[in-house]
């Protein structure tokens, strides 16, 4: 009778150190993303000094600029990791075609205020890979645990789902299937 005890005891802490592993984890994830929206905010906030840079020199673009203006006013509206990567892949690449443009204006390319902002874009998209990383390690040891065997039982219990990975490559390979 003790040892029965003494194992649902064992069952009970076996169970609580799971499920509080499981919200680390869940945790560690929403976490991750928001520092990856941090930096898309950034990245966001650094485009209108851009498009107003590369404006004063090729005003004719307007078409371009205002299509990056609309992609970059889509991807703040993304929610989720999927819709993100979808938007910011779109915005990856009219900013893109916006900085080829660029490169027919050798003033527009040694303009100190231009050049600041390349750099400053720069420093967020690699603090945004590096982000993105880090989010998509927590998204993959939460959903190893979720499947994982016998994780998966307290998973299932408390409604633990898988979260979504942010893959701009997919969404990039994705936007350009669709163009083609």
């Amino acid at each position: 009778m003790e040892w029965l005890l003494l194992a649902g005891a064992a069952l009970l802490i076996w169970g609580v150190v799971l499920y509080n592993r499981l919200v680390s984890d869940s945790h560690r994830v929403k976490q991750a993303w928001s520092d990856i929206s941090v930096q898309l905010k950034l990245r966001h906030d650094l485009i209108p000094k851009l498009i107003a840079a590369v404006d004063a020199y090729a005003s004719y673009e307007r078409t371009l600029l205002h299509e990056v203006t609309r992609q970059r006013a889509a991807a703040e509206r993304a929610k989720d990791p999927a819709a993100a990567a979808h938007a910011e892949a779109l915005l990856g690449d009219g900013l893109r075609r916006m900085l080829a443009i660029a490169e027919a204006y050798p003033e527009l390319k040694a303009d100190r205020q231009f050049l600041q902002l390349m750099g400053q874009l720069s420093e967020v998209e690699d603090q945004i890979q590096y982000a993105r990383r880090f989010y998509n390690g927590a998204v993959r040891n939460l959903n190893v645990r979720i499947d994982s065997f016998p994780d998966l039982l307290i998973a299932r219990s408390f409604s633990f789902r898988p979260a979504q990975f942010f893959e701009l490559e997919a969404a990039v390979e994705e936007t350009r299937g669709t163009r083609q």
